[in-house]
């Protein structure tokens, strides 16, 4: 049983694009140099998520609720940032979600012995994942690297690891 890395949503409308935040420009070199040391080692294999919606998305729920326009599948925004594309190349697999917390990516952590996620948001779909994630496994050691991570907003950054370090999620 191997460790599994999932790379959440680091597609360009998160980080420079029309959700970007500094935090998460800030936080790219360190996943970046993250997943150059995971890949050299072969410790873990990669995941990669992206949040993928359809022309209809300010019609949805979810876009009712944030009426920002992003990530609509086959635009410059919905794509990973090429600073990552080599890693997805060497993916086992990169999970289409329509949402924030996806069950298609279940499918693919059980095998695993320990389960790590980055990327973005930490408070919208990174927890959303590891809770998903942890009740799925509950003894699979799930783990998130808060600082290749970035939320909405420091606070709610601060906030989401908060919630699931009570959650037997560990955070480093």
């Amino acid at each position: 049983m191997k460790k599994i890395v999932v790379v959440v949503d680091m597609q360009n409308d998160f980080i420079d694009g029309s959700l970007g935040t500094k935090e998460a420009q800030t936080m790219l070199p360190r996943l970046k140099e993250k997943l150059q040391k995971i890949t050299a080692s072969g410790e873990a294999d990669l995941i990669f998520t992206m949040d993928t919606h359809g022309e209809n998305y300010l019609s949805t729920q979810e876009g009712q609720n944030l009426p920002v326009e992003h990530c609509i599948k086959g635009t410059q925004g919905w794509e990973i940032t090429p600073e990552l594309q080599a890693f997805v190349e060497k993916a086992r697999t990169v999970v289409e979600k329509p949402t924030f917390g996806s069950m298609e990516l279940i499918k693919y952590v059980g095998d695993a012995a320990e389960v790590e996620l980055v990327g973005l948001c930490t408070d919208i779909c990174v927890i959303s994942n590891a809770m998903l994630i942890k009740a799925a496994y509950p003894e699979i050691k799930v783990s998130v690297d808060s600082s290749c991570c970035a939320g909405v907003t420091p606070e709610s950054h601060d906030n989401a690891l908060a919630a699931m370090k009570m959650c037997q999620i560990k955070v480093q």
